[in-house]
């Protein structure tokens, strides 16, 4: 190799470094901004008050989220409970069990195709079958099935990745000392699967966490003065109040839509805590 086509080689990939890097910056710059405008907002609103106080649309200053708490608490409860045992196992099916057929191909095309679908044509989904069709009604557990649904793509994309990047030499140790196909997966595969299928559960419930779309088109109430007593209580998800409250006129009403929104990514931001120190501490102790 020449010297002068090395050093040129050199100076392409330190340039492709600065733009990376330069992006970044940029997107990470963007975001704090966009952060510290948002906590400006609602600071002024961060009370004790707006967790325990209910909607209300006549005073900023008495209006809260306990009720889209609890609702969101309990939507992401359900969905989790329904999702990741469905995903993890198709994704065990798709990774395991299928080689490659007609069925196998029809399944992983279906996969990758919910995945692309907006998420308002679940909602339009969720209010045909669970609302309307198995007559639910707009309750927390029509809200859970039809997220459910929505995430249920990307749970087992993450699966089948966790999955495959076990080695072959796991699944062959235990078949070789006389485990079936099962319990080498039960006990072997999917252990050393847990920090990717907990990376799973992560990408779940921030997809879950964010949706307003969805439940607004199967109806979640905006003015709802009660916690959500079951699964089949009415509801109102955090989200869909917080759209609720940025609709009304004045500043006032968008600084109480801002710290909701800080609710919310405290939420999310505590459950992708636990999960990513228990994914950390299984990564440890993997091998």
């Amino acid at each position: 190799m020449k010297p002068k086509s090395r050093v040129v080689r050199k100076a392409k990939e330190a340039g492709f470094v600065i733009i990376f890097l330069a992006g970044i910056g940029v997107a990470l710059g963007v975001l704090g901004v966009l952060l510290a405008s948002l906590i400006v907002t609602a600071a002024p609103y961060l009370t004790p008050t707006l967790i325990t106080n209910y909607a209300n649309y006549q005073d900023p200053t008495r209006a809260g989220y306990a009720a889209a708490i609890a609702g969101t608490l309990w939507i992401l409860s359900l969905t989790l409970i329904f999702s990741l045992p469905l995903g993890i196992g198709a994704a065990i099916y798709l990774e395991e069990y299928s080689h490659g057929g007609r069925i196998s191909r029809i399944l992983q095309a279906g996969v990758s195709n919910l995945a692309g679908v907006p998420s308002v044509v679940f909602g339009l989904l969720g209010l045909l079958v669970f609302v309307r069709g198995l007559h639910l009604g707009a309750v927390v557990l029509a809200g859970a099935l039809t997220l459910t649904i929505l995430v249920f793509p990307y749970v087992v994309i993450t699966a089948r990745e966790a999955i495959r990047a076990v080695p072959q030499s796991i699944r062959d140790a235990a078949l070789a000392m006389g485990a079936t196909k099962w319990q080498a997966i039960r006990r072997q595969v999917l252990p050393a699967a847990a920090p990717g299928l907990l990376t799973a559960s992560i990408l779940a419930a921030a997809r879950t966490i964010g949706e307003t779309a969805p439940l607004i088109v199967i109806g979640a109430v905006v003015l709802q003065t009660f916690l959500p007593y079951g699964p089949d209580s009415p509801f109102v998800a955090l989200p869909v109040q917080i759209y609720a409250y940025i609709d009304l006129p004045g500043p006032e009403w968008q600084g109480v839509s801002a710290a909701g929104m800080i609710v919310l990514l405290l939420i999310l931001f505590a459950f992708n805590a636990v999960a990513i120190v228990g994914r950390n501490r299984m990564q440890r102790m993997r091998w």
